[in-house]
C-alpha cells in the first residue's frame, strides 16, 4: 500500500512537472502568434459589390451596348506568361517589361498558357446573351512585327462569336492611354482590375466595375479595390 502511494505521489509530481514545462514552453507562441480580435475578423471595408447577376438585372431593358475589357488578370489569369517571360529574358529584375521581344512573344502564342477566369466566362457570356459588341482594350504595347494572336485566343477561350467581337487594342501602358479608346468606340461600361482602367473608363464617362486581380498574380503591388469609389464584382478573382 505504501508503495502504490510512493508510486502515485512520484507520477503526481512528474504531471505537474511536465505541466510547468509545457506552460514555460508554450507561452513565448504567443508572441510569435499574436491571434485576432472577433472585431478584427468580422470588420468589412464599405465596398459597393455587385455580381453579375446583379449587373444583368442593371441592364434590363437596356439596348445592346458597346463593353470594354481589361485583358491581363481581368479576362485571363496571365501570370503563367509573364513568369515565363522573365525567366528567359531577365531572370533577376522586372527589364522583361521593357525588352519588345518579350512583347512580341507573349502577345504572340505565350497567352496559351494563360488561363481564362471563371468570372471572366460569366460576364461575357452575360454579355453576349444581351447582344452586347465586345471590345478589349489592353495596357500591352503593340508587338513591333504588327501581328498578333490576343485576338483569337479569346475569341476561341470565351465562344465569342466573332461578329460580337473587335481585334484587340493595345493602347500601351501610358497613363491614361485607354481613355481615348473607350471614348472613340462609345464603350457605355468597361471592366479592369488596375486603378488606371478605373481611372480610364471614368475619364471617358463610361460606367465601370472593378474586376478582382487573382491573388498569386506576379502583376504587384495589389490595388486597393473599391477605393475610387468604383462597384467591385464579387468572387472575381479566379
Amino acid at each position: 500500500m505504501k508503495k502504490t502511494k510512493v508510486l502515485l505521489s512520484s507520477l503526481a509530481l512528474a504531471l505537474a512537472s511536465s505541466a510547468m514545462t509545457f506552460s514555460v514552453q508554450a507561452a513565448p507562441t504567443s508572441t510569435i502568434n499574436p491571434g485576432v480580435t472577433m472585431n478584427q475578423l468580422t470588420n468589412r471595408q464599405p465596398i459597393h459589390w455587385v455580381s453579375v447577376e446583379q449587373i444583368a438585372a442593371s441592364l434590363k431593358g437596356k439596348p445592346a451596348m458597346n463593353v470594354g475589357f481589361d485583358i491581363d488578370d481581368t479576362l485571363l489569369f496571365s501570370s503563367p506568361a509573364f513568369f515565363h517571360g522573365k525567366q528567359v529574358f531577365s531572370p533577376n529584375s522586372n527589364d522583361y517589361l521593357k525588352n519588345p521581344e518579350f512583347w512580341e512573344k507573349v502577345s504572340n502564342g505565350w497567352d496559351k498558357f494563360s488561363i481564362p477566369k471563371k468570372s471572366a466566362r460569366e460576364l461575357i457570356a452575360m454579355h453576349l446573351k444581351r447582344g452586347d459588341h465586345l471590345y478589349f482594350i489592353t495596357g500591352r504595347p503593340r508587338p513591333a512585327s504588327g501581328n498578333e494572336e490576343v485576338t483569337e485566343i479569346l475569341q476561341k477561350d470565351f465562344n465569342i462569336p466573332v461578329k460580337q467581337m473587335s481585334p484587340v487594342i493595345f493602347s500601351g501602358p501610358d497613363h491614361g492611354a485607354k481613355t481615348s479608346y473607350i471614348k472613340d468606340n462609345d464603350i457605355k461600361l468597361y471592366y479592369g482590375d488596375s486603378d488606371g482602367d478605373i481611372l480610364d473608363a471614368h475619364a471617358a464617362g463610361a460606367d465601370v466595375v472593378r474586376v478582382l486581380r487573382p491573388l498569386n498574380s506576379t502583376n504587384h503591388p495589389m490595388p486597393h479595390n473599391g477605393s475610387l469609389g468604383e462597384k467591385v464584382l464579387v468572387n472575381s478573382q479566379y
